[in-house]
C-alpha cells in the first residue's frame, strides 16, 4: 500500500516554522538540535518524529535543481545558511516534527556513490528564504 505525501508548499513552511519558532526543545528532541545539516544521529529516536510532509515541487521533480543558495558566502554545513526551498537540498525534503513538543525539522537522505546519509536540520523561521 502506498502512502500519499502532503505537499507543502512555502507559506504552509512558513506557518509550520513561525508557529514552533520559540518552542523550546522537548527531551525527546533535544538529541537532533542541528541549526545546521548534520547526519541524523543513531541515538535519536525515530518513532518520536511524524512526518507533516514535503516540499512542494514546481515542475517535474526529476528536473529539481543541485544548486545551492548561498548569497552571503554560507555553505551547507553552515548553521546560518539560508534555508531556500527552491534550491538543494530543501527542493527534496521533507517537514517533520516532534510528537511531543511539534518543533519542526527538514530531513532528505543524501545518496553518494557507495552510501546514503540521513540528514536532519532545525526549521528556522528566520532562515527561511524568499529565492525561488
Amino acid at each position: 500500500m502506498t502512502t500519499t505525501i502532503a505537499s507543502l508548499d512555502a507559506e504552509d513552511i512558513r506557518r509550520i516554522a513561525a508557529a514552533y519558532e520559540a518552542t523550546p526543545m522537548c527531551a525527546h528532541c533535544a538529541v537532533l538540535a542541528c541549526p545546521g545539516w548534520e547526519a541524523f544521529p543513531g541515538t535519536a529516536d525515530e518513532s518520536m518524529l511524524k512526518r507533516l510532509g514535503k516540499v512542494k515541487q514546481l515542475g517535474d521533480v526529476s528536473d529539481a535543481t543541485l544548486d545551492e543558495h548561498h548569497p552571503s558566502g554560507t555553505s551547507y554545513w553552515s548553521p546560518d545558511a539560508p534555508i531556500a526551498l527552491g534550491f538543494h537540498p530543501y527542493n527534496r525534503c521533507e517537514i517533520w516534527a516532534c510528537k511531543a513538543c511539534a518543533r519542526p525539522f527538514l530531513r532528505y537522505t543524501e545518496y553518494g556513490g557507495y552510501y546514503e546519509e540521513r540528514r536532519i536540520r532545525e526549521l528556522r523561521h528566520a532562515l527561511l528564504s524568499t529565492a525561488a
